[in-house]
Parts: C-alpha cells; structure tokens; sequence
C-alpha cells in the first residue's frame, strides 16, 4: 500500500512514542503529535459589559481554552482542509 505522507501524519521525529490526548469532539484518543491544537482565549465577562469597562480602560482578563482534536474531527468543523497532493507538498504554513 503506498505512504500518502513522509511523516505519517505526526510531528514527532525521532522522538519514540509521545502520550495520547483525548479528542475534544468524539473522545478519542490520539497522539499528541498528530492532533491538531486549538488555543481559543475567552473571557470571563459578558461581552457589553467588557466593552464598557475597555472605555473606562480597565484590563478585562482573559484564559486560554486548549482543545485537541482528532483529523476527522478537524476536517469535519472545517479546522484543516482536504488538500492535492501538490498543495501538501507546499512547506509554507496554512
């Protein structure tokens, strides 16, 4: 069966085996290399009232939300696109 990728689908190098992280979506569990990261900030205060304490110039505090999803999962809600073969070849980042 041919290789569709170099790398097989992970990051990892020659570093051994890496952990597996769970999907945010279906559960799954997957290698941390081979998900895909999603870091998404939120803050804590409603939206209307954040933007009237920015006007008084208060620093309204925000965390950050990390979710790792597996590829079908990505491809699924549009994180990572299908691409051809000459597009994956490409080193320049998405």
């Amino acid at each position: 069966m041919p290789k569709k990728r170099k790398s097989g689908g992970r990051s990892k190098g020659g570093k051994g085996r890496t952990e597996l992280v769970q999907c945010a979506k279906c559960g799954q569990r997957i290698p941390r290399d081979k998900a895909k990261k999603i870091t998404r900030y939120r803050s804590l205060v409603d939206p209307m009232l954040a933007r009237e304490l920015r006007k008084q110039g208060a620093i309204i505090p925000r965390s950050a939300v990390t979710q790792y999803l597996c590829i079908r999962c990505a491809v699924h809600y549009g994180v990572v696109k299908i691409r051809s073969k000459e597009e994956r070849k490409k080193r320049t980042p998405l």
